[in-house]
């Protein structure tokens, strides 16, 4: 996960932007451009309908190629205390006292027991909680007590039972209760716990004993599936390209990348998904990354303890891959189980037809929740899709925005730095100019995602007497060129730099563009 935060500095006080519009240029009239994304168009959702025929939806998505689009976009709620209604705090006292009870009585470091068979007799029941009470007591006593205590059990009441046992033990253990953690957060310690309560109750629509019962389950698989140890396990590195984190959302959400066209490395896809072992070990690597993502969040009220995920399917195996299917199977159920309320929005891009139809059948078996948290982008409109939740600097180059790891190939910028947006018209020239205050050097970036346009930079002094000095000839760019552009200029004289985006085509084009001002030297 990214370190830096995405919190933009003030503009530098050497040099101001602005952007020029054709019509303004006549005029030598600057004007500042603010591009405000449009809002997000949604298609009204219908009731839920049995699924057509797959051959029927095909045909329709194949004809129409529509990306769906929801009515209700998802807005997250709040974890503090005060902006919860009446019944809402009501269920999470229910279930705190329903953990506290669990934690005294040690439900939690109780094994789960398989499903009995039909016939049982009664005694049953009471022996397998002895059992499991003995087995798992955090606190043990001495086994004389223990046995002197059962003795007296049997005296005083002719038979041995259970609930006697369990309370002499309790009354001996100190501390009483016992202590469980869940993504590095201790059940009923702080405010925090709240927040982890809160995601199983909206998980199962604060319905109290069933958000327990998710809750339980979810501690129980841990323990069995080794998550504590899992989070310091070394994996290997094969799969960085197929999952990653980086940078932010325009509201604080670390954004997790899933790139699935890797796979059509078949090397690498029979490496990950060719026999059940190595379906397993892709499953553990799966939930390590997502154990160690999480606890970096912020689980205080008011903190930001949710993700946003962005599925990339470009070139992504399709449905045929029976060993993909089975392996993400696999990971829906156990994350759906398991990580309740961890993901704020889930954006596709890049999404072919095939996966529409699929949509299209499962749509009605998803409910309002879900969906409200879908996003859906064609190919073309994917980096556009992205910079309505994510900033460019935020936005990976591959995926049409300005962010790069720090290193020496990009010294001078990083995702603390702010990218201006600008949409230039079809068949317009769009003139940015930069008004430089004193001796400097500018530097900066500029971007046309998908380019088929010509980008020229030239200086122009104020003085007069002065020549323009041409930085950057007029030069088409082909998308398969370069996708940034990065110029640095001397400047001893004061002037403005100039630059100039020329778009023929018949196509609305998104203009990025950053730049920085450092101190004057010879």
């Amino acid at each position: 996960m990214a370190d830096e935060t995405d919190a933009a500095p003030p503009q530098p006080p050497l040099a101001v932007a602005s952007a020029v519009p054709p019509e303004a240029a006549a005029s030598e009239e600057v004007l500042t451009v603010v591009d405000v994304p449009p809002p997000v168009t949604e298609k009204e959702v219908s009731p839920p309908q049995p699924p057509p025929p797959l051959e029927e939806v095909v045909a329709v998505v194949e004809s129409e190629k529509k990306v769906p689009q929801n009515l209700v976009s998802f807005k997250e709620e709040s974890n503090r205390l005060v902006d919860l209604s009446e019944s809402e705090r009501k269920a999470l006292e229910e279930l705190k006292q329903s953990v506290e009870e669990a934690l005294r009585n040690g439900v939690f470091n109780s094994q789960p027991q398989p499903p009995p068979p039909p016939p049982q007799s009664a005694e049953k029941p009471p022996e397998k909680i002895e059992e499991a009470s003995a087995k798992t007591e955090p606190n043990p006593v001495a086994e004389s007590e223990i046995s002197t205590q059962e003795e007296t059990a049997k005296d005083e009441n002719g038979k041995t039972t259970p609930n006697p046992t369990i309370e002499s033990i309790l009354k001996h253990e100190s501390p009483a209760k016992e202590e469980v953690s869940i993504w590095g957060v201790p059940l009923l310690k702080d405010e925090r716990s709240d927040v982890i309560l809160l995601k199983f109750l909206r998980a199962r629509e604060f319905k109290v004993k069933e958000a327990f019962a998710m809750l339980k389950n979810t501690i129980f698989w841990r323990k069995e599936f080794g998550i504590d140890a899992l989070v310091d396990a070394d994996l290997g590195e094969h799969l960085e390209k197929v999952v990653f984190m980086h940078g932010f959302d325009r509201e604080g959400h670390p954004v997790c990348y899933n790139v699935y066209g890797e796979f059509q490395n078949k090397e690498l896809y029979q490496k990950t998904f060719s026999d059940e072992e190595k379906r397993m070990k892709f499953l553990r690597w799966r939930i390590q990354f997502l154990e160690r993502s999480i606890r970096k969040l912020d689980f205080t009220p008011g903190g930001v303890n949710t993700i946003v995920q962005v599925n990339d399917l470009k070139n992504s195996p399709g449905p045929g891959k029976w060993e993909l299917r089975q392996a993400t199977r696999q990971a829906v159920q156990i994350l759906q189980d398991n990580y309740p309320e961890f993901v704020a929005k889930q954006v596709f891009i890049n999404v072919p037809w095939w996966y529409l139809a699929f949509y299209m059948v499962i749509n009605p078996f998803l409910t309002q929740r879900t969906k409200s948290k879908f996003v859906f982008a064609s190919p073309a409109k994917s980096p556009g899709t992205l910079f309505k939740y994510i900033s460019p600097e935020q936005v990976p180059i591959q995926y049409g925005g300005l962010s790069v790891d720090y290193c020496d190939c990009n010294p001078d910028f990083s995702v603390s730095d702010p990218v201006t947006e600008i949409t230039v018209k079809p068949a317009t020239k769009q003139t940015v100019e930069i008004l430089v205050l004193e001796q400097c050097i500018i530097v900066w970036e500029v971007r046309v995602v998908g380019w088929e346009v010509s980008y020229g930079a030239e200086f122009i002094p104020d003085a007069k007497d002065e020549y323009t000095v041409i930085i950057q000839k007029a030069t088409k760019m082909a998308p398969t060129d370069d996708p940034v552009v990065s110029n640095s200029f001397k400047i001893k004289d004061l002037g403005k730099i100039v630059i100039a985006i020329d778009n023929p085509t018949s196509k609305k084009k998104k203009l990025l563009y950053r730049f920085k001002v450092k101190p004057y030297s010879n």
